[in-house]
């Protein structure tokens, strides 16, 4: 019996040696006029799904991996640019089919080696460039209606995000796809906020300190620290590198009927505004509004500013950010006179389309509300604050820039675990 299950797994591991070999033996490459390579595989042999990659010959030899041109410890390019030819040719191309890699030699007279693997991640075609940026770069968000929010938002608890690196990818996830996800079950302490920043990466300070509490107080510095109606707005609309991520931990709620979170998604709103209302639409991506905060906070006078539009677009028309908040919008209007009378009338149909989608809700004691202030306005419902009944709320911020970082380091690691388990699978079959 044991000579048998050895056989057998003797003939599975020949059986794996020859396909990869048959793979092998399909990889070419050639020159095409010196300024692009091909580079073609059969992904198996008689099959129809023959796959031929298209690089620029420039693009290689800018990308050779060799210690002479990149910094392997630091993942860096060290190529010299001060004498870099951008008019490089290849002269010489081959294929090592063992290695599974393309060895080009250049009209510089340097060598380079990519290997197969490499090059599929980095092919130029659209597919695979659009899959890199929904899915590695930054996952691609979904925008949404109010009456669609308990059927998006995610809920998490805070042991497995603090302590399980896959629950903690899929809220960061569920942060950057839908842009709120919340948190159950943490405990009762002021310092709950930290540790969420600090199993991503690192808090983001403000005028306001690192942690804020969030409650009525006399003489209030900030519209916020009031127990009024507090309307929807985005946070910090005055900062240039506004903070990205709301960490917002409820510790006392309000026993009265106020006090509830409103959100909304305000990439939805302004996909009504484009489809709806185009020339509202264009206003408020085009007309700079003055944002500002004026104040002091723990002995520190501030007075910020910062003029952006309501809805930011990049290049290519994606949202990029969401600017919103009545109480900071500042008195001066840096507009040429004809341009203010047509951004009231569109600022005003983003308001009230924004309040009409808003979702009302109320977190509990040790739930843990996170959302994208970049793209979400949140606001709030007025409540009775008396001695005993009050509503306490611990806040912090996070950088879209580090969670992106943790998210892609934590993705890596799970491809990677895949890979590794896959081949002790093969190993062991």
């Amino acid at each position: 019996m044991i000579v048998r299950t050895v056989s057998a797994m003797t003939r599975i591991t020949e059986s794996a040696s020859c396909l990869q070999q048959m793979q092998r033996r399909t990889l070419k490459a050639s020159i095409e006029t010196g300024k692009y390579i091909l580079v073609q595989r059969d992904q198996i042999e008689n099959s129809s799904s023959n796959k031929t990659m298209k690089f620029p010959s420039v693009w290689l030899r800018d990308n050779c991996c060799c210690d002479q041109c990149f910094h392997q410890s630091s993942k860096s390019r060290r190529i010299n640019w001060d004498h870099f030819d951008t008019e490089v040719e290849a002269t010489d191309i081959k294929v090592d089919s063992n290695a599974q890699q393309v060895i080009i030699k250049w009209s510089d007279e340097h060598v380079s080696r990519y290997d197969l693997k490499w090059l599929n991640e980095r092919e130029f075609c659209d597919e695979r460039r659009q899959k890199y940026l929904d899915e590695f770069y930054r996952p691609k968000t979904k925008h949404w209606a109010g009456a669609e929010f308990r059927e998006i938002t995610k809920t998490f608890k805070f042991q497995d995000v603090m302590q399980t690196d896959d629950v903690l990818r899929q809220w960061l996830e569920a942060l950057a796809i839908s842009g709120v996800a919340i948190i159950e079950d943490a405990p009762l302490e002021k310092s709950v906020v930290r540790q969420l920043a600090d199993r991503v990466g690192f808090i983001r300070r403000t005028t306001y300190g690192e942690e804020f509490i969030v409650q009525s107080k006399p003489g209030a510095k900030n519209y916020a620290y009031l127990s009024e109606p507090l309307p929807l707005h985005t946070d910090l609309p005055y900062y240039e590198y506004k903070p990205s991520v709301n960490i917002l931990h409820c510790l006392v709620q309000s026993k009265s009927e106020g006090g509830s979170n409103l959100l909304v998604d305000g990439f939805h709103i302004a996909d009504r505004l484009r489809y709806e209302y185009p020339t509202d639409f264009r206003v408020l991506t085009e007309t700079l509004v003055d944002w500002n905060d004026i104040g002091s906070e723990d002995g520190r006078s501030f007075h910020n500013i910062w003029r952006a539009p309501v809805i930011c677009l990049d290049s290519d028309g994606n949202y990029t950010r969401i600017n919103h908040s009545i109480p900071q919008r500042d008195s001066h209007f840096s507009v040429p006179l004809h341009a203010v009378l047509p951004w009231y009338q569109a600022y005003a149909k983003f308001v009230r389309l924004a309040r009409r989608d808003a979702f009302a809700f109320k977190t509990k004691p040790g739930d843990v509300l996170t959302f994208n202030n970049i793209r979400l306005l949140h606001g709030r419902t007025g409540y009775d604050d008396t001695e005993h009944n009050v509503r306490y709320i611990v806040g912090a911020y996070l950088d879209w820039d580090i969670i992106y970082s943790r998210l892609r380091v934590l993705k890596t690691a799970q491809a990677e675990s895949v890979n590794d388990s896959s081949a002790t699978g093969k190993a062991t079959t």
